[in-house]
């Protein structure tokens, strides 16, 4: 025993020391999270400065800013966005939700979902993404931002923007327009809403409202709280879409205003507005009657349009190549950590093999200890039974002499009468005395047969709630006796066997089958 203690103590002694070395192995891994709060401070005025400080995080990423990914990939999902890498940007969104969600930053989740839903929806016109809204709602309680239903409001609203719904796009904004201009710590919710405005109200016609919320829309063009790019990327959008509405209404000097007001924007633009921007162009000089211009500008238009299909193809592989690169650096990386935890799967394989031997070994005797009891409880139930049989059978041959010899004395009695008249007594006797000599016995359980024993415990097993006479009855059915042929042996009346019957059905909640039935398929010989 002391020498099997010993071996314990050095194997603890080992996987002790093996969990300190590791320990201390990731204890001495260098912190690169600082560069995700670095890029985050350019994000809004230096994309490319942003995208240095995350490209200088060495692999693997997931190593190496713990608690920070979700940052990591909010923050090159809007660097992706300011090149317009759409594929990129749906992809990252996805993995700042993955990680937002394990590490807790409810407020990454949101915005990762407001971001999901504008991908899926718009691009994809799939409804299925209004799913996302309600995640950001949930995400954004959680964090307490105290914007976050005004961002997923606005997000309803921008739906229906996009769809051209622009009298219902209004009512949502009308309605929290005062929530949005109140907000002083960040005026985007007010510039989006003002943006939005304008732009519902020229297509609806109502020049008058459209340059009033323009106007408003203006005032924001030096606030601190909103970054350069926004607002312009926004006032390059109003300004195609008033120059598309004067164009058909033939208003041909406000036309060409507001188009060289967006050539100014240009660089600002988003797809949708560059895509308007080089129609717009094209159909003016068409109208003018320049068609070499028209068509230059035609050429521009499918020049763009066959730029953003080969950006989202190139995206697409760029990701697939990601995935793959990242597989093989996780192939790499386990094969780097594999030595370093050989130590401590092999220290836990002991332990268990000894724990299986030891539950194997213990489980084995007390098997064999509990066969060696139920043998000895049923020798020991047998024994008991044949001796109370054999008393019985002693008891009953004498009862059988005794008759005998009452019989042989009537035999002897002279007058026909009197003879009759003993005969019958001889028979009450003979009815009283058997019914007593069963009943001698607490049961007539072993009278009827005691070696039975599988049956009787069976059905103690399963329904202790059976006294002993119950319980004989049960068996007097299950031996096909019937009810007549129980009352005469048990010195009792059909009446109350029946009763007796009935009791039984109710205390075994017999409901679907008759008690004899049940009696038969459940303590059928095996």
């Amino acid at each position: 025993m002391l020498k099997n203690h010993s071996n314990l103590k050095i194997i603890w002694c080992c996987f002790s020391l093996a969990v300190c070395y590791l320990s201390g192995f990731s204890q001495n891994k260098e912190d690169y999270r600082y560069l995700v709060d670095s890029a985050d401070l350019y994000i809004d005025t230096d994309s490319k400065k942003a995208l240095s400080f995350l490209d200088s995080i060495p692999n693997p990423i997931e190593q190496n800013i713990k608690g920070k990914l979700a940052d990591y990939y909010a923050i090159k999902s809007l660097i992706h966005d300011d090149y317009k890498e759409y594929s990129k940007m749906y992809q990252c969104n996805i993995l700042a939700l993955k990680y937002a969600e394990k590490e807790k930053n409810y407020k990454v989740a949101g915005q990762a979902s407001l971001d999901l839903f504008t991908n899926i929806y718009f691009v994809k016109k799939d409804s299925s993404a209004y799913k996302y809204l309600v995640k950001a709602k949930e995400y954004f309680d959680l964090s307490n931002y105290p914007h976050g239903v005004l961002e997923v409001q606005q997000m309803y609203a921008y739906a229906k923007f996009m769809n051209r719904d622009f009298n219902g796009c209004n009512e949502l904004i009308l309605n929290h327009l005062s929530e949005y201009r109140s907000v002083k710590d960040d005026a985007y919710f007010y510039m989006f809403a003002t943006y939005m405005l304008t732009v519902n109200y020229i297509f609806l016609g109502n020049f008058e409202e459209a340059h009033n919320y323009f106007k408003e829309f203006k005032t924001l063009k030096d606030n601190p709280t909103i970054a350069e790019y926004n607002y312009l990327s926004f006032e390059a959008s109003i300004d195609i879409s008033l120059a598309e509405q004067y164009f058909n209404r033939k208003q041909i000097d406000s036309t060409l205003y507001y188009l060289k007001n967006s050539t100014k924007l240009k660089v600002y633009m988003g797809e949708d507005a560059m895509k308007g921007y080089y129609d717009l162009y094209a159909n003016f000089y068409k109208n003018s009657g320049d068609i070499d211009k028209s068509k230059a500008y035609i050429d521009s238009l499918m020049t763009f349009k066959d730029k953003i299909y080969k950006n989202t193809i190139n995206a697409s592989f760029q990701i697939n190549e990601s995935l793959l690169k990242t597989e093989s650096e996780l192939q790499s990386r386990d094969k780097k950590i594999f030595y370093n935890e050989i130590l401590v799967t092999l220290l836990f394989l002991v332990l268990i093999l000894l724990s299986v031997f030891y539950f194997i070994f213990y489980r084995k005797h007390k098997e064999k200890f509990t066969s060696y009891n139920k043998q000895s409880s049923n020798l020991s139930y047998l024994k008991s039974n044949n001796e109370q049989l054999t008393v019985k059978i002693l008891g009953l041959e004498g009862y059988i002499r005794s008759l005998k010899k009452e019989v042989k004395l009537i035999s002897t009695i002279e007058g026909l009468d009197k003879q009759r008249e003993q005969i019958k007594n001889l028979y009450k006797n003979l009815h009283i005395n058997s019914s007593t000599l069963l009943d001698k016995s607490e049961s007539h359980l072993d009278l009827v047969n005691d070696l039975n024993v599988d049956f009787f415990k069976k059905i103690k097993e399963f329904y202790p709630q059976l006294n002993n006479s119950e319980v004989i009855i049960c068996y007097y059915l299950f031996i096909d006796f019937k009810n007549k042929e129980i009352a005469v042996f048990l010195n009792s009346s059909v009446r109350a066997i029946e009763s007796k019957r009935y009791r039984i059905t109710k205390k075994i909640n017999l409901e679907d089958s008759t008690l004899v039935q049940h009696l038969k398929d459940t303590f059928k010989p095996s």
